[in-house]
């Protein structure tokens, strides 16, 4: 195809160019779930993939947590602040997991970020993050609500070289698979990284080949200024002004939060928050300001796909030293908590400015589990992590969804239970619908889930933190509040213990790790939902004839 450099780009190559971008991402996504190792990764999908230009600004994006996707770009500047422009060259690699290094989230969450060069010139970055399972840290799978300083949490990667000029640095992969306890998963997760980026450069070039380095640059130019004005149409079209919002923690603390609203900006403070704690349960403000991304798009422009552009009227705030931008070396292996209850509470607030746009309080946890021990069938050691699915808010106009991840997670996955038995130490006895109370209204909130893991092997360890636990889904328009997550360890002997925080609990051949997690909130009076509705609910064991008498004062004909 004949070069396309011209100083005017036609709309129809611009936009054949943006989708080849986005089709580039697809690619690198899909060579990173063919090739890991670690179900988390390959089942789950927790781990996104991104294109930037060359000064680090998000140009195109494929699947993958939403939340990982926006913070890429801020590795790919974590990288062009700590080396000169001069020591990047063709075949590099770097890669991040510190939180305050570009790492924005914690220190399983690993970016890689590789240069794309055309004729000696940078013109992109291609990038990966995903959760490895096992960096060290003072628990199996390193994160642990009792870490009080970064240093406990395992090994960080401050902007490193892995790669110089297409030469990996065997320093940096001994050191790697030297700070973990499942080297041979994590070899293979750094290895399916590193293949994602350099499909993703190697597709990169050929657009450029194809349609002349001018035509690219100029098309990502204009979809940035495109996003931009989507957004700002959208802005147009909400109401102006300042608007408050608050919600409780588990521990009894109170968030908040202002967002102030012009034609031309959406800004948000998080303001008068408390102190950064001592344990785990911070995010760093680079992962709020992601969270407030994700909030912003989902009232603005949510059917497209993220840029840079889409995102210039977004201005956010935090101050240092809170839970929302903690000074380092605060711990932040529970970030995703912290980060789900910022972005909750955005999502709360923009509720009340536009409930047409919002559905009531979902589950709000990651919901993190891991289990950890010696594999009854290969003697092998076993780092299990999984995210939990659990139920959405209700809408306006639907009943909210059963068993999803959450909101933070995007298009992920539960691992069937056949992967978990056989990767793993333990058996899935069940996975089922909740039917405890909570979520009723006009529209129920989606059905939270109750999953048994039963332990085969002595000496297998739990840690988990989840929250919402204390603090239920937040209903709209006079529906119920969503019910709670929280787990309950069953041993063999019958003694119960109901918990929502636990590290490394040491767990014995038959004991069972019962999880249960929230019925999303309901929207709208329950007496209000339609007799038709209240029955197929009965017929399909979404809710007992005991429930729907109680909530819905439904009779029997």
């Amino acid at each position: 195809m004949n070069n396309t450099d011209n100083k005017k780009l036609d709309p129809i190559t611009s936009e054949i160019i943006q989708n080849t971008l986005v089709s580039v991402c697809d690619e690198m996504f899909i060579a990173m779930r063919k090739t890991a190792m670690s179900p988390i990764i390959y089942e789950v999908l927790d781990f996104a993939v991104a294109v930037t230009n060359p000064k680090g600004e998000l140009a195109s994006a494929g699947a993958g947590i939403p939340a990982f996707i926006n913070m890429c770009d801020f590795a790919v500047r974590a990288v062009l602040k700590k080396f000169d422009i001069n020591e990047i060259k063709e075949g590099d690699i770097f890669a991040t997991n510190d939180p305050y290094n570009g790492g924005v989230t914690h220190l399983n969450d690993v970016i890689v970020v590789l240069p794309v060069f055309h004729n000696n010139k940078l013109i992109a970055w291609t990038c990966n993050m995903a959760h490895w399972p096992d960096l060290g840290g003072i628990t199996p799978g390193g994160i642990s609500s009792e870490s009080t300083e970064i240093f406990q949490e395992g090994l960080q990667l401050p902007v490193i070289k892995m790669f110089e000029e297409g030469k990996i640095n065997q320093s940096v992969e001994d050191m790697i698979l030297a700070n973990t306890r499942v080297p041979q998963y994590i070899k293979g997760d750094m290895w399916a990284a590193i293949a994602s980026v350099r499909i993703g450069e190697k597709r990169i070039k050929e657009v450029a080949i194809k349609y002349g380095l001018e035509a690219t640059e100029e098309a990502i130019k204009q979809y940035f200024d495109y996003g931009e004005q989507s957004s700002l149409n959208a802005l147009a079209k909400l109401p102006k002004g300042k608007f408050y919002g608050e919600d409780l923690l588990d521990d009894g603390k109170t968030i908040k939060v202002e967002i102030t609203i012009t034609d031309k900006e959406f800004i948000v403070n998080f303001k008068d928050n408390p102190p950064q704690n001592p344990d785990s349960n911070n995010a760093s403000f680079d992962g709020i300001y992601v969270a407030a991304q994700m909030a912003f798009k989902n009232v603005t422009t949510m059917n497209r796909v993220a840029n840079a552009g889409f995102f210039r009227p977004l201005k956010v705030y935090a101050e240092e030293g809170s839970m929302f931008n903690p000074r380092r070396p605060a711990a932040q292996g529970l970030y995703y908590e912290t980060d789900i209850r910022a972005y909750d509470l955005l999502l709360k607030t923009i509720a009340q400015i536009a409930p047409d746009k919002m559905i009531a309080g979902t589950f709000a946890s990651v919901c993190g589990t891991i289990m950890a021990g010696i594999h009854p069938d290969t003697g092998a050691t076993f780092v299990l992590i999984e995210p939990e699915i659990g139920g959405w808010g209700a809408s306006d106009e639907y009943d909210g969804l059963n068993g999803m991840y959450s909101t933070l997670h995007g298009d992920t996955y539960n691992t069937p239970a056949e992967v978990a038995e056989a990767r793993n130490g333990i058996y899935v006895d069940q996975i089922s619908l909740s039917n405890e109370d909570g979520g009723e209204g006009k529209f129920r909130g989606g059905k939270g889930i109750v999953m048994d893991y039963r332990i085969r092997s002595e000496g297998t360890m739990l840690t988990a933190f989840y929250s919402r636990s204390i603090s239920l889904p937040w209903p709209l328009e006079g529906g119920n509040e969503g019910s709670a997550n929280y787990i309950e360890i069953i041993k063999k002997n019958g003694d119960i213990e109901k918990i929502s925080n636990v590290n490394g609990l040491n767990l014995s051949v038959d004991d069972i790790i019962r999880i249960h997690t929230a019925n999303g909130a309901g929207y709208g009076e329950p007496k209000e939902r339609e007799r038709t509705l209240i029955e197929s609910d009965i017929k399909n064991e979404y809710i007992t004839l005991d429930q729907a008498i109680k909530y819905y004062n439904y009779k029997q004909s």
